[in-house]
C-alpha cells in the first residue's frame, strides 16, 4: 500500500504561446506523506504552476492528480482542498483587517455561512490565538497587518493556513521580499510544522542554498518538465543543466 499523499500523472497544461510550449509539459511525481519538497527551476518553468495545480487553480488539458488517494474533479475539488493549506506570494492577507480575523477567513471554507453570520464561534477565536501565540505573535492579534512586517505578515498567513487543519501545506515562493532575518523565520516555523507535526510541506524556492539547507528533496523544473527529482546536494550541478 503506499502512503504518497500527492500522485501527479503526465500533466499537460494548455500551449502558452509566450512560451512555445505548454506551461507544464507531461509532469508526472509523487510525495509521500511527511516529505519537505522544494520545486525549483529559472522563471517560467513550471514551478508555481504545478504547486497550483495541487489545488485546482491551474487547468490541465491532460493528465490526473490524487491527492490522499482522491483523483481530483470538478465534485472532489472541495473534499480535496479540505485537506491543503496554501500560501502564496506576499501573504495574500486582507490588510485592512487584524491579525487574528485574517487567521479566522482560514475557517470560511470551513465554516458553513449561516454559521458565520454573526461572527465566528469563541473556539475558533480561541484557537486563531492560540496559532498566533505558538508562531509569536500573540501580541500583535489585534493589529491590523498593514502595519506588520512582512515576517510577521507571512506568519499570519502560516496561522490562517493552519486554522484549517491541513495535512498538506503548499507554499508559494514564501519568502520572497523578506529581509534575510524574517526569510530564516519563516522558513524555519516551515521546518517545525514538518518535523513536530509531521506535516507534507511542499514549497517554490529561488535560492539553491536555502532548498539545501531546509528541504529533504528537490524537484527541478525546466521548461515544463521535471529536470531532476531527488535529494538536495549538488543542486547547482542539476542547475548547470538548464543551461547547456
Amino acid at each position: 500500500m503506499t502512503n504518497d499523499v500527492i500522485q501527479c500523472h503526465n500533466l499537460e497544461t494548455a500551449y502558452a504561446a509566450s512560451l512555445h510550449r505548454p506551461i507544464l509539459d507531461g509532469i508526472s511525481c509523487q510525495i509521500k506523506q511527511g516529505e519537505f519538497v522544494a520545486l525549483l527551476g529559472l522563471n517560467g518553468a513550471g514551478k508555481s504552476s504545478l504547486l497550483r495545480s495541487l489545488v485546482g487553480l491551474v487547468p490541465l488539458v491532460k493528465g490526473e492528480i490524487h491527492i490522499n488517494g482522491v483523483v481530483m474533479t470538478p465534485r472532489t475539488l472541495p473534499q480535496i482542498r479540505r485537506d491543503i493549506g496554501m500560501l502564496f506570494q506576499g501573504s495574500g492577507l486582507i490588510r485592512q483587517l487584524s491579525a487574528v480575523e485574517n487567521v479566522l477567513c482560514g475557517r470560511l471554507g470551513i465554516r458553513k455561512t449561516w454559521e458565520t453570520v454573526f461572527g465566528f464561534p469563541q473556539r475558533d477565536r480561541l484557537l486563531a490565538l492560540e496559532l498566533l501565540e505558538q508562531l509569536g505573535l500573540r501580541e500583535l492579534a489585534y493589529q491590523k497587518t498593514s502595519k506588520l512586517s512582512g515576517g510577521q505578515q507571512q506568519r499570519v498567513a502560516i496561522a490562517r493556513a493552519l486554522i484549517q487543519s491541513p495535512q498538506i501545506l503548499l507554499a508559494d515562493e514564501p519568502t520572497t521580499g523578506l529581509d534575510v532575518i524574517a526569510t530564516q523565520q519563516v522558513m524555519e516555523t516551515l521546518v517545525e510544522l514538518h518535523t513536530q507535526q509531521g506535516m507534507t510541506i511542499v514549497t517554490v524556492l529561488h535560492d539553491l542554498g536555502m532548498a539545501a539547507r531546509y528541504a529533504q528533496r528537490a524537484i527541478v523544473l525546466d521548461a515544463g518538465r521535471i529536470l531532476y527529482d531527488g535529494h538536495c546536494d549538488n543542486l547547482q550541478a542539476q542547475f548547470a543543466k538548464v543551461n547547456r
